[in-house]
């Protein structure tokens, strides 16, 4: 049996992919969460078009990572690291539309 983890990170990929479909992306979920199904490497958990993505889900994410409602991104960097940014991901979905 499937641990309550495994579970809710396999739920959180199916709702990722069905969102980007229903927007007109083909997408699709690497079986067991292992990109090597898909020919990627093992930490590409699905394929959204060509873009290779790795789902985490967190009982909760620190306020600062995410986006306030008076903002449209969030940016974010460790010392001497890269720069991220953190977008919702419908709104991303539909900027990257055609």
């Amino acid at each position: 049996m499937v641990n309550k983890s495994k579970a809710k990170g396999n739920r959180f990929e199916r709702q990722i992919v069905d969102l980007a479909k229903s927007k007109g992306f083909e997408s699709k979920r690497a079986w067991g969460s292992n990109g090597a199904a898909l020919g990627e490497h093992p930490e590409v958990d699905l394929l959204i078009n060509n873009f290779k993505v790795q789902a985490k889900c967190r009982k909760q994410l620190p306020d600062y990572i995410k986006p306030s409602n008076h903002v449209d991104w969030q940016v974010i960097k460790e010392d001497r690291g890269e720069i991220y940014a953190v977008i919702p991901l419908n709104q991303l979905l539909d900027s990257l539309k055609p």
